[in-house]
């Protein structure tokens, strides 16, 4: 492969920006590494230029967040004519990445398109409203799967991958890369009894949304705070939903007993999971849950929904985190861990230990092998990059006439 194709509906310098797009990214800088040309296609935001290179990645920007989509479509086609913002571009794989929409890139691409779904978003459409909320699940759940009836998908969790699954996205197409985890910053130390807060402390690190449900954190430290004395709860990350949740955490009681620190530098986020004693993730879906390996770095478990299906994948119930199916059970796995030191410490440990296992070089080098596979017309299936993974990727070569017409077709 000599080129690469990237697109995604946000960087991570978007305001609104998270995991999804921290995990594209580092495995653009990983391409890149490799000499491979790859540029990402993403939405603008104000302050951002038109395109600029990050980590040998080219950002080309465009749109908003609904004309993200047709504008990358038009600058792909252009580019291929040789003109626009993306002109002369010739990638050899393009990875389309579907955040509840894919951009369909397989009309224009011109290349073999790999779909990469983080997870899917039946939980969170609701939010969307009714109207779109049904045309978006449609898109995603029927549409999205028929028109990729013959494209590799790339996805970052077992759980994730039985969804797709269960849309109708044949097994043998699907790919399983885990996320990375950045190695600590230099200027801080891994958390460890001498950095832990002496009060009780409680933290969640997410970006502030709904579908986060970071209302169920605070509950836990309103219904605990009399029986924990000194109990509190850092709020690590930004989004819309923060006023909403400032207002909760008023209306509980407990505004003195949470601080909410919006987005803080990578080392300021280190500094705050080094101090905490338990991490809370209370999300309703993840498709993985790249917080909780960082929680993990600094011997800090996870308690979180069971439901929420890709911390099935991130935690080990029992061994590295706690899982729980509801508010109340949430509430008491906390205490728990907040009462007995040693099931912490214990916990903690073993999820410092797990959380070595991953980087993001292991990750740029499994979707390496993905989109090779891909560009070679051959299908890749399973755990791909990973420790446990197989030493040979599971492949299906589909037919020769279909990928050919496929590629005619882009």
């Amino acid at each position: 492969m000599r080129e690469v194709l990237l697109l995604c509906w946000r960087d991570t310098g978007h305001p609104q920006g998270g995991g999804s797009e921290r995990y594209l990214e580092q495995v653009g800088a990983g391409l890149a590494a490799r000499g491979i040309t790859v540029t990402l296609r993403t939405a603008s935001y104000p302050g951002a230029p038109r395109e600029e290179t990050v980590d040998g990645i080219r950002i080309s920007r465009g749109g908003g967040r609904f004309t993200v989509y047709p504008r990358a479509l038009a600058a792909i086609a252009a580019g291929r004519l040789g003109f626009g913002p993306l002109r002369g571009i010739a990638p050899d794989a393009v990875i389309d990445t579907q955040n509840g929409i894919p951009f369909f890139a397989r009309m224009v691409a011109g290349a073999p398109v790999t779909v990469l779904v983080h997870h899917c978003h039946r939980e969170q459409w609701p939010v969307a409203g009714r109207l779109v909320g049904r045309i978006g699940w449609w898109v995603e759940s029927v549409l999205s799967p028929r028109v990729h009836r013959r494209n590799q998908y790339l996805t970052v969790s077992l759980p994730s991958s039985e969804e797709l699954t269960a849309l109708g996205v044949d097994r043998e197409r699907v790919a399983v890369v885990r996320n990375g985890a950045d190695a600590l910053p230099d200027a801080v130390l891994a958390g460890d009894d001498a950095t832990r807060t002496v009060h009780p402390s409680v933290c969640v690190l997410s970006r502030l949304v709904p579908h986060k449900q970071i209302e169920d954190a605070l509950a836990a430290v309103a219904a605990l705070r009399e029986t924990t004395p000194g109990l509190h709860l850092d709020v690590i990350g930004g989004g819309w939903w923060e006023e909403n949740l400032r207002e909760r955490a008023r209306d509980l009681g407990i505004a003195d007993a949470v601080t909410f620190h919006g987005h803080v530098p990578e080392e300021d986020k280190h500094r705050l999971l080094s101090r905490a004693w338990v991490h809370v993730m209370p999300s309703r879906k993840e498709g993985w849950g790249l917080a909780v390996i960082e929680a993990a770095q600094h011997g800090v478990p996870t308690v979180g929904y069971r439901s929420s299906r890709g911390l099935t994948d991130s935690v080990v119930d029992g061994v590295t985190g706690l899982l729980v199916d509801d508010a109340e059970q949430l509430t008491a796995a906390v205490a728990e861990l907040l009462e007995v030191e040693v099931r912490r410490a214990d916990l903690g440990d073993k999820a410092r230990s797990r959380a070595a296992e991953f980087s993001w070089t292991q990750t740029a080098a499994g979707v390496h092998t993905v989109l090779a596979e891909s560009a070679s017309g051959r299908y890749v299936s399973g755990l791909i990059g990973t420790p446990d993974a197989p030493s040979d990727p599971v492949g299906a070569a589909p037919d020769p006439g279909h990928r050919a017409a496929e590629r005619a077709a882009g």
